[in-house]
């Protein structure tokens, strides 16, 4: 087990407070997207750099909150020439930052193609291997699907949230088949991540900001698609499910 003590305190934010979680926020990721886009510009991107400011990043968006972790659970090693995907629960816009604390490897998130418009943001996610699959074109779709595929073969970790939304309570939402899809499609390994405790530092659709609050991310064992079939995928499915709540465990949202 692996304890992240970044705050002793569990308080509610004041307004003032919430603000300059929010402006702090959105400050550090304008500074990262830039930093990210003149490496790229001047040929100097790569991946141990963009692992290390995602890594940068997510720590401090966690101390503007103060969020205190604890990471629980066997990480397999990604570094053993399979594909590998992360299936995460999603409570909290905070699951990508503290998956980049908690986890090794060169994380990148399965991005919604709408996150690709935000001005810098955007910019910097493509410049930094962040991929997105659009099922609603079934040409780009395919095209994307072999850019992912060369990614995982090539050392890097796609996370995805099977739920495809925030869940309000910290409680497992229905799944979604996309991202169960790509697994399949690219024979990959499925990890299996339960965050307990985010839905509380901001929950979903309000802006209730929760200083100091116990994070507990832990790690289930791994699925391994090789070998299953578009056939096999209820019973993937499944057991995913099964896994995340097995870690999630009773009371969750307690």
């Amino acid at each position: 087990m692996i304890r992240l003590n970044l705050s002793p305190l569990t308080e509610s934010a004041t307004l003032l407070r919430r603000a300059g979680v929010v402006l702090g926020s959105v400050g550090l990721t304008a500074i990262y997207s830039l930093l990210v886009l003149l490496r790229a510009l001047f040929g100097q991107l790569n991946r141990p750099i963009v692992d290390k400011y995602c890594r940068e990043w997510s720590a401090a968006l966690l101390r503007l909150v103060r969020a205190n972790l604890t990471v629980r659970g066997e990480v397999p090693d990604f570094g053993d020439g399979r594909r590998y995907i992360i299936m995460c629960t999603h409570a909290s816009h905070y699951d990508i930052p503290v998956s980049f604390v908690s986890l090794p490897g060169s994380i990148r998130m399965l991005a919604k193609k709408e996150l690709f418009s935000i001005p810098l943001l955007g910019q910097a996610m493509r410049a930094a291997e962040f991929p997105s699959v659009d099922r609603s074109n079934r040409t780009r779709a395919v095209r994307d699907l072999a850019r992912a595929r060369e990614m995982m073969e090539s050392g890097i970790v796609l996370w995805a949230a099977p739920e495809g939304t925030r869940s309000p309570d910290g409680k497992l939402l229905p799944f979604k088949k996309g991202c169960f899809h790509l697994a399949l499609d690219t024979q990959a390994v499925i990890v299996p991540v339960a965050v307990r405790g985010i839905h509380r530092v901001l929950p979903a659709r309000t802006w209730k900001i929760n200083l100091g609050q116990p994070v507990d991310v832990r790690v289930g064992a791994p699925l391994d698609t090789t070998g299953k079939t578009k056939e096999d995928l209820d019973e993937v499915m499944a057991e995913v499910r099964e896994r995340l709540t097995g870690l999630l465990g009773d009371g969750e949202a307690e």
